[in-house]
């Protein structure tokens, strides 16, 4: 199993006040699955969403990546696993404006040691993947909102990572282009990439092979999405 969580919560104190945004979630996620975690505002979702992306740690319980307990690392090992492990995606891109395509795209290799050379074929290859070949000179500025996504996508992709992690990839997007981005997920997945989506639209949730529904900190439902 790639991810085990078990009984795992997470509190936090804000001003004082105790809040458990997540109350003894269990759950599995194996290899290549394609898997949506949705919920309303305060649901619990973005905190999962954290400890999954090794951004936060539980308060109780045990995450397990590939059999290593993610909960019992501390800083520098977290960052060592996020950095090798997982690929985001996030809402605005956060690309660096001053860069190019190709540049954006090496960065997280730049941070992992990889030689110059062997990092731009990597960066090279995962453009390619994503259709944007034609635009690794490209600044931000001069791509669309879709382009840029995509260059998102391939600087996720570049690791190599064991799963990607998307932040309601789609909320910057209009519809045809957030249509182009899914089926880009689509294509990724069946190319044996394990892909886990956060969003609040049920539209974008259909995409995935499963759905993962938080509410109140705690799974309310995890079944399979029904494909027409």
């Amino acid at each position: 199993m790639l991810i085990e969580i078990k009984n795992l919560s997470k509190l936090y104190s804000m001003e004082g006040v105790e809040v458990q945004a997540l109350k003894g979630i269990n759950l599995q996620i194996a290899k290549n699955e394609y898997v949506a975690i949705m919920g309303p505002s305060g649901s619990g979702k973005s905190t999962l969403m954290n400890i999954l992306g090794c951004l936060d740690t539980p308060t109780e319980g045990h995450y397990l990546f590939n059999e290593v307990d993610v909960s019992s690392l501390d800083d520098d090992a977290l960052s060592a696993m996020r950095n090798k492990e997982i690929g985001f995606v996030f809402q605005n891109f956060n690309l660096l404006p001053r860069m190019t395509s190709l540049l954006n795209v090496e960065l997280p290799l730049v941070y992992a040691g990889v030689p110059k050379a062997a990092r731009r074929e990597l960066a090279i290859k995962a453009l390619g993947r994503v259709g944007l070949a034609e635009r690794m000179g490209h600044k931000p500025s001069e791509l669309s909102g879709g382009q840029r996504q995509r260059v998102a996508i391939a600087r996720a992709l570049v690791t190599n990572p064991g799963i990607l992690l998307a932040d309601e990839p789609t909320g910057a997007l209009d519809s045809k282009m957030g249509e182009e981005i899914m089926g880009l997920f689509n294509e990724l997945h069946q190319e044996g990439n394990t892909i886990i989506l956060i969003t609040h639209e049920q539209e974008i949730a259909n995409h995935a092979h499963r759905t993962i529904f938080i509410k109140d900190g705690e799974i309310h439902y995890d079944r399979p999405n029904i494909k027409p």
